[in-house]
């Protein structure tokens, strides 16, 4: 029996702003986009890896959610506190200089870790934490 990540899922406030970051600045591919009751969800991936899906999605992507929960869901993503990604890169060092130019919001400057990765991370659009590592040698 094998079990392989098929798709993970990404809260986004904007998601024309999201694709723009995911799309032009990191390099993914756009690989669906679909509307239904009001809410909107952008399918994108690495071109490296056809497989594996990350999904923008609302951050609350449930039509029958009281009002309430949806305020508390946009209030947790505006303060950073749903969960991101991590990316393997096999030049960390490049791949920051190329998303600090884009002006992304910096949250860690490469630095080697003690598990064993050098890594730095950003904040997309909506504010989820996005890290990108490299394996040490």
């Amino acid at each position: 029996m094998s079990i392989n990540l098929s798709q993970c899922f990404i809260a986004v406030d904007d998601h024309d702003k999201a694709i723009a970051f995911y799309r032009d600045v990191l390099g993914m591919e756009v690989r669906n986009d679909v509307g239904f009751e009001g809410m909107r969800w952008v399918t994108v991936g690495s071109p490296d890896q056809p497989d594996v899906n990350i999904v923008l999605e609302p951050p609350l992507a449930d039509p029958n959610a009281s009002d309430a929960d949806r305020r508390t869901m946009n209030e947790l993503l505006a303060k950073g506190l749903l969960r991101g990604v991590i990316f393997e890169t096999d030049d960390v060092d490049a791949t920051f200089e190329k998303i600090n130019a884009a002006g992304a919001d910096v949250l860690q400057e490469p630095m080697d870790q003690p598990y064993g990765v050098r890594d730095c991370a950003f904040r997309d659009p909506s504010g989820n934490m996005i890290r990108f590592n490299q394996p040490r040698k």
